[in-house]
């Protein structure tokens, strides 16, 4: 059993609700295994009591720590400095504290990229069309943006997410030298084009999570072409329908699953300068 002194740094994890997080498994996992002294644990807490948790950690000279719903938009407000990435998305799940100093960055999206990369697919150069403009989605949205994709065709349903979708396009078109297009998801004449010359399909959004499984957010199969990669953010169930369907037609396919991972992975590294062991973490917490 790991010793607990009066070296020992703190990280964690803040949000509502918290108790179902892997993340305290995973980092004490890495810190355990790199001889760290290090403690990650999970708080929960709110939007409510943020700002003053925030404070406290602050004043506590935390190495860092993470964000989850719903602490991350207000977080982004709390912070001294942003990445790139965490300034054009408006939110944050990750802080680093530097003597005082909260640099905050969105980590998803890498975590996102490097799962594609992980499933041995590379995206530099490639056209990618995105499903959803939510959280999930504007953080892949931005770091594929960011990270060379030649083209980002996003769909989104005209919701309360849309406004800020057309602003993040706006943005990353003048920041990037990606071309991105939103587009109303009711279209499918134009869904079906963008998708006819994609490399990569990617839902963002929650259709198809559990408990809801039998929900697809494509139900035609004819959308899907030889060579196209399909990926879900959903990871339960780990074989969403959508999944199912692009498997069928001959697609290659991932989930969310290991997005989870490397965006844990990508926090770790900001906070201590080394590499997660991933195939230690993957082999006893993402193990399928």
């Amino acid at each position: 059993m790991r010793q607990i002194t009066g070296h020992t740094g703190l990280t964690g994890l803040l949000g509502s609700p918290v108790a179902h997080s892997i993340s305290p498994m995973m980092h004490n996992e890495a810190f355990s295994q790199l001889g760290l002294d290090y403690v990650y644990l999970a708080f929960d807490v709110g939007t409510d009591h943020l700002e003053t948790a925030v404070d406290g950690l602050r004043a506590l000279h935390v190495k860092g720590f993470n964000l989850t719903m719903p602490d991350k938009n207000l977080m982004c407000r709390l912070c001294d400095k942003l990445s790139p990435a965490a300034e054009i998305i408006g939110a944050v799940n990750t802080v680093v504290n530097d003597n005082g100093i909260l640099t905050g960055y969105t980590t998803d999206g890498a975590g996102y990229m490097h799962a594609a990369k992980d499933a041995g697919h590379d995206l530099t150069g490639k056209k990618m069309t995105l499903l959803g403009a939510g959280g999930a989605a504007t953080s892949i949205l931005v770091q594929a943006a960011l990270d060379g994709l030649a083209e980002i065709s996003v769909f989104s349903i005209h919701d309360e997410f849309y406004p800020r979708a057309e602003k993040t396009v706006s943005d990353l078109n003048a920041r990037t030298h990606c071309k991105v297009r939103l587009y109303d998801f009711e279209d499918e004449s134009v869904l079906r084009r963008e998708i006819a010359d994609s490399f990569l399909l990617t839902n963002a959004t929650s259709v198809g999570m559990a408990p809801h499984t039998e929900r697809s957010i494509i139900t035609d199969p004819s959308l899907f072409h030889k060579g196209l990669v399909v990926s879900d953010v959903i990871y339960n169930p780990e074989e969403t329908l959508l999944l199912k369907l692009a498997r069928q037609a001959g697609c290659a396919t991932f989930n969310g699953l290991y997005m989870l991972l490397y965006q844990g992975a990508e926090a770790f590294r900001l906070w201590t300068g080394q590499d997660m062991p991933v195939p230690v973490i993957k082999e006893k917490y993402f193990r399928r």
